[in-house]
């Protein structure tokens, strides 16, 4: 009989192999399509509904990445990867949050081309990042939306400097299995600087949208960021290459990470030295 513990390492494994799945093609669409990167988050989705069983992998890729970002929540909630409760403990949290938030908007956007016909996709009609800017403009009509929405921007600035972080110390190879082959450092030292950027630039635009009234339209989701970066030349080929790299490091741990156990009474998680 499979326990709750192993149960939740499965589902973690599989948002690992949908987060693989998601950086890949957005990383091989920014370097060569120009009309897909263009239409931000959407045309990552629309090129993986194109795929042979294109539906099926989106269904696996809601399941996966809830499964992420619900894993992601247990670190501010119950501290799951023993990260502490002093400052820098809980800016890692808090940046595990943002994660969460930012892996649940991607499965809303996944479940809209899944749910939907070919080529009839909601998504498709409202702009690259219409989901996220229609939930923005309604934070934004509460009262204090404004400042939640910069809020937000801040944490997600706390996650893109935690991420840059990891790509330079190489901390989060503690979390992988020693078996992991020899170059997963270096993918994923590369993937982890290529989302402190388009983590920045997300963060940049909640913080627009909420602190300087700029308007929910502001608000942009992974693909939109980094369309966004497009203009910008070797930092956007070099940050369009570190999250393909970054797509293949994700398949890596969906393999070799170390997944804490969900029981509380199993103590420190037994992470690598």
């Amino acid at each position: 009989m499979v326990d709750k513990s192993e149960k939740f390492n499965w589902l973690v494994r599989v948002g690992y192999f949908s987060r693989a799945i998601l950086y890949s093609v957005l990383g091989i669409i920014a370097l060569t399509s120009a009309s897909k990167i263009a239409e931000g988050t959407n045309g990552i989705f629309r090129a993986i509904e194109d795929f042979p069983a294109g539906t099926a992998i989106l269904w696996l890729m809601v399941v996966g990445l809830v499964a992420y970002a619900l894993f992601r929540l247990c670190s501010p909630l119950f501290d799951i990867e023993n990260n502490g409760n002093d400052g820098k403990g809980w800016a890692k949290r808090i940046g595990h949050a943002g994660s969460a938030v930012g892996h649940l908007a991607l499965a809303y956007s996944a479940y809209k081309f899944a749910s939907s016909d070919p080529g009839t996709t909601e998504g498709g009609s409202g702009g690259s990042g219409g989901g996220a800017q229609e939930a923005a403009s309604g934070v934004l009509s509460a009262d204090f939306g404004g400042t939640v929405l910069g809020i937000l921007g801040l944490i997600f600035f706390v996650v893109a400097v935690f991420q840059a972080k990891k790509g330079i110390t190489g901390d989060f190879m503690h979390r992988i299995s020693p078996q992991a082959p020899d170059a997963t450092r270096w993918l994923g030292a590369a993937g982890f600087l290529a989302r402190g950027v388009v983590y920045a630039v997300i963060g940049w635009s909640l913080v627009k949208a909420g602190f300087m009234s700029a308007g929910a339209e502001q608000v942009k989701t992974l693909g939109d960021a980094v369309a966004s970066l497009a203009g910008e030349g070797l930092i956007f080929t070099l940050t369009a290459i570190g999250l393909l790299l970054f797509g293949l490091f994700s398949l890596v741990l969906a393999r070799y990470r170390i997944i804490p156990e969900l029981d509380s009474s199993a103590g420190v998680p037994s992470f690598r030295a």
